[in-house]
């Protein structure tokens, strides 16, 4: 994982070493190398490094998180209303073991799961995920890739507590100039900023569980300047009107997609729902 050690990473550390090694692989390996190192999941691993740590942070045991910190392996394949996935991160309760069933309907019908619906729905379950060019010519299918997998999973396991962290580049990586190996980034465009708040807005915490199984529970949006070093993490909406990345009468709020109370309101939602336990619900 490039250097990531067995101690409490920062979400800043993290923007560090991703940064690191995605300008690497542009300039060693022009557009191959990018390629080559996105489908490694090797940068995008820093930030699930981030994550992980917030949560022990905010309180989580250690042996509750998998993948563990600072691995890569052992990933939960959970499965949903229509297929098993492998999950980015996962807290497990504490107190619930896992029971093996089979599927008795849908597309899924006859298929072992490991885990069973009732650790499954009490397993938070975060995905993290990255988009460093073509902002705007790749958003619909992301977004729709997005909330289908929230779809997925709660329609077999309602009450389940879903979050999502996405980061994108603004300025982003102008992906013409890889083959040159050359890092130029973007002029930012305040409207696909706009796009992405307002998007990330209308799929951000969920609180019926009978309904919106589209929604997660807890959206983090990273907006991250990497022109900047160390990279600038865009924390306030002030911050983005202060750079023009949104208009000073925007209706735009980044203050329920920011990092800092990201780990800390899934867990509150994940209690009220069943408890310290994990058994309640």
């Amino acid at each position: 994982m490039n250097s990531l050690t067995r101690m409490s990473l920062t979400i800043q550390q993290c923007l560090v070493n991703f940064k690191s090694l995605i300008e690497n692989a542009i300039l060693t390996g022009g557009k191959k190398g990018i390629t080559s190192a996105i489908r490694s999941s090797t940068p995008i691993l820093n930030i699930h490094e981030a994550v992980k740590w917030e949560f022990v942070q905010k309180g989580v045991a250690a042996v509750r998180i998998f993948p563990p910190l600072d691995a890569r392996k052992p990933e939960l394949k959970l499965a949903g209303s229509l297929k098993q996935k492998h999950q980015d991160v996962c807290i497990i309760p504490a107190r619930l073991s896992p029971k093996e069933e089979v599927m008795t309907d849908g597309l899924l019908k006859g298929v072992k799961d490991a885990y069973g619906k009732t650790f499954t729905e009490r397993t938070i379950s975060i995905n993290v995920r990255s988009q460093m060019s073509s902002l705007q010519k790749n958003f619909d299918t992301l977004f729709e890739r997005t909330f289908s997998e929230a779809q997925n999973l709660h329609e077999r396991c309602p009450k389940m507590c879903l979050g999502e962290v996405y980061m994108i580049a603004v300025p982003e990586y102008d992906d013409r100039q890889f083959d040159a190996n050359n890092i130029v980034l973007k002029k930012p465009r305040r409207q696909v900023v706009e796009q992405y708040i307002r998007s990330f807005l209308s799929i951000n915490n969920r609180h019926d569980t009978k309904k919106h199984f589209y929604q997660y529970e807890r959206v983090c949006l990273l907006i991250v300047d990497f022109t900047q070093n160390p990279p600038k993490l865009y924390t306030s909406d002030q911050e983005l009107k202060d750079a023009g990345l949104l208009a000073e009468d925007s209706d735009m709020s980044i203050a329920s997609l920011n990092w800092d109370s990201f780990a800390a309101s899934l867990l509150a939602k994940w209690e009220e729902r069943f408890g310290k336990s994990g058994k309640a619900g």
